[in-house]
């Protein structure tokens, strides 16, 4: 299940407190391990997947196993220091920016991209709230279509975006610069 974007912080409290394991802002050890695979998340806006984050996280701690790397991932999305993004696929993408944005999604060549321009409508809670009685703790937001360069690629009529993955972010690349 995908991480739901919370607003404040009772939000997060509510939120974290029917996970197993998980107490809201409990204690959580800050190894070595952790700090590189945040750091690494932190320095892309990819959203990448943790195959590609435990590629990255092995360059620095090569004896990192790829189960160490899902696990502190898990943590890191339930104590609200990452973003674990799920849309529908076998795999999730994560984001090191957990603060509230949207995201819009690329149909051609798959990228998750940060929709900073507009900000969070909290006012969408209430509503719901208002027309419904549910308890709203917050909500996420995705946008679906084409992105820039993938438009600019159709109008120059170049080959389609689906056609290879980029080594560098774990997603569908052919004519994308690295962000």
């Amino acid at each position: 299940m995908s991480k739901v974007i919370e607003h404040d912080q009772q939000s997060t409290m509510d939120k974290s407190e029917g996970k197993k394991g998980v107490q809201p802002h409990a204690f959580v050890r800050n190894t070595r391990q952790r700090r590189v695979i945040l750091d690494v998340l932190r320095s892309t806006d990819t959203h990448p997947t943790a195959d590609w984050i435990y590629q990255r996280v092995r360059e620095r701690v090569p004896n990192v196993s790829l189960g160490t790397v899902y696990r502190n991932l898990r943590t890191l999305a339930q104590s609200g220091e990452v973003l674990e993004l799920n849309y529908g696929s076998t795999f999730s993408r994560f984001d090191g920016r957990a603060t509230p944005h949207y995201h819009f999604v690329c149909e051609r060549c798959h990228r998750v991209l940060d929709v900073l321009e507009l900000p969070v409508q909290s006012e969408l809670e209430r509503e719901v709230e208002r027309r419904t009685g549910f308890r709203v703790h917050g909500h996420r937001l995705e946008f679906y279509g084409i992105c820039r360069e993938c438009r600019q690629a159709e109008r120059s009529g170049a080959v389609s975006v689906e056609a290879g993955k980029n080594e560098k972010n774990g997603q569908a690349e052919a004519f994308h610069e690295e962000q």
